[in-house]
């Protein structure tokens, strides 16, 4: 499989042909693009937890901050056994992109740590939040670096991150953290932000294709936070979702499925496998949703699931990525071969960390919005940046990654232009 890292080289390798000729001078032009595609720091710690059964347990924790060029380091903490340092510096590359591509003043970065949550107590998961905070805790601050939840970790994980924190530097700090609960300073909308900005982005985009949301078959690859709820929010705008999947297999019904009652099965079952075995539906693999005759087939899983092994099997006519990294570059080029549009993660998935921009903005201020209000301002910048992007797509003729990367990029190498870092 492709490694994520060197598949986020490639993209910002891709865009460079395009931008290139913005700049007269090449050598700066050339000296930021090097430095885009590394971190400026990657941190490595091992943290040490006292297990439940009295041995002593050890993790590796990782925080890449990738560039700081336009606003503070900004970017998830994802709990996962596959986590690796060269995932964490793909996933920041990606998020410095998406924070400009929506025009919030973030840079990115990303932290993880190697471990199965599953596996430990409420007390071990505390304790490993504890120790993660203390140990980052000199590298992160609210015009230093913000994180936030991602994947098995949410609002309660990023309570107990912000409470060590708190502890180490002696006041309150509730910019430090977003995708925290109302009670310690979240944002009305932050838990549905990522699904509901990718619907905002999906209805646009069918507008400009002139086709009608009732007649648009769906398939989602992936049930988690991101997946339900752009299940949820493309259902309420008419998108007929056809299947839908977890890590072991989903559900088919080309008639279209109801929202509410698959999360109940999945609620009831914990998996749609094991449900399979004791309810009637038509259980299929992610091996064969990633193949369905749909109009938009949606990874809002993990990264690579699109390779240049399986593209040449998909029939979608759309790929719309609300997972990191979902396509690998070597498949993105066999499905563009194809006709098959794919929108990409650093525009369809940016809800989340633009609702998380509003969180840190209302911590700082100390004044609250109303869910309508958040709901609002992200329709509002979610329409701009595809507007944005789908007029750079038909102006140079090109994808829309690369058109999202072209202004994205640019306005990074500016900004390190200007601070004369280049």
């Amino acid at each position: 499989m492709e490694s994520a890292f060197a598949n986020a080289k490639k993209q910002l390798d891709a865009v460079a042909f395009i931008l290139e000729a913005d700049y007269s001078d090449k050598r700066k032009f050339k000296k930021a693009l090097k430095l885009l595609k590394k971190p400026k720091r990657l941190i490595k710690k091992s943290l040490s937890l006292k297990l439940d059964n009295g041995k002593s347990g050890k993790f590796i924790a990782y925080r890449s901050q990738h560039n700081n060029a336009r606003g503070p380091f900004k970017g998830g903490i994802r709990f996962h056994p596959n986590v690796s340092e060269d995932e964490v510096k793909a996933l920041s590359i990606w998020m410095s992109v998406k924070c400009a591509v929506v025009g919030i003043p973030y840079g990115g970065a990303k932290g993880g740590v190697i471990v199965n949550p599953a596996k430990l107590s409420e007390r071990e998961l505390r304790e490993l939040c504890f120790n993660y905070s203390k140990a980052f805790s000199p590298y992160i601050g609210p015009w230093k670096d913000v994180p936030a939840p991602d994947v098995n970790t949410g609002g309660r994980e990023m309570a107990w991150m912000l409470e060590s924190y708190e502890r180490q530097i002696g006041n309150l700090s509730p910019a430090t953290f977003t995708g925290k609960p109302l009670e310690l300073g979240g944002s009305e909308g932050r838990t549905e932000a990522t699904g509901l900005g990718g619907s905002y982005i999906l209805d646009y985009y069918q507008r400009t294709k002139n086709r009608k949301n009732r007649e648009t078959k769906i398939a989602i690859q992936g049930f988690g936070n991101v997946g339900y709820w752009f299940f949820k929010f493309a259902s309420e705008k008419g998108f007929k979702i056809v299947a839908i999947s977890d890590s072991g297999g989903g559900i088919y019904d080309e008639n279209g499925l109801d929202v509410n009652k698959v999360l109940k099965i999945k609620k009831e079952y914990g998996s749609f496998k094991e449900a399979s075995e004791k309810i009637k539906f038509e259980f299929i693999t992610n091996d064969r949703l990633i193949r369905l005759p749909v109009d938009v087939l949606v990874p809002a899983a993990l990264e690579n699931a699109i390779t240049k092994d399986n593209a040449q099997d998909i029939k979608a006519r759309t790929v719309f990525e609300m997972a990191n990294g979902p396509t690998a570059f070597e498949g993105e080029q066999i499905l563009l071969k194809k006709g098959i549009d794919v929108l990409p993660d650093v525009l369809c998935n940016a809800g989340g960390v633009t609702v998380s921009y509003f969180e840190w903005v209302q911590n700082l201020y100390g004044y609250y919005w109303t869910k309508e209000e958040v709901n609002q301002r992200l329709k509002n910048i979610m329409d701009k940046a595809f507007l944005e992007i789908y007029e750079m797509k038909k102006k140079k003729n090109i994808s829309f990654r690369l058109a999202a990367y072209s202004l994205a990029v640019k306005r990074i190498i500016d900004a390190m232009i200007l601070r004369g870092r280049v």
